[in-house]
């Protein structure tokens, strides 16, 4: 699991029947120096699907590759990316 700050929201005109009641945001994983020096380093933009409600400038918890479909049981859905996690604080 990694650690990433949302940046965004993406926006579709259809939705895969599986996904309904979630949206895909756009997030930056943050490396160890972002979260312990507050460093601007980010990662490279992820698209993660989220039923959690997070929003612009939340930091959450990404799982990804087949821990992401794991929510979803035995249903086939298109995630690589999946928001686990709210994060309120961190303490390193």
């Amino acid at each position: 699991m990694r650690i990433g700050e949302v940046i965004g929201r993406v926006t579709m005109s259809r939705l895969h029947p599986s996904l309904r009641g979630g949206r895909y945001l756009i997030a930056l994983p943050m490396p160890m120096a972002a979260l312990m020096d507050d460093s601007p380093a980010r990662g490279e933009e992820v698209v993660v699907f989220d039923n959690l409600g997070a929003g612009p400038g939340s930091l959450i918890g990404i799982s990804e590759g087949r821990e992401a479909a794991n929510p979803f049981g035995k249903v086939k859905t298109p995630v690589d990316a999946y928001c686990a996690c709210l994060l309120d604080q961190i303490s390193i």
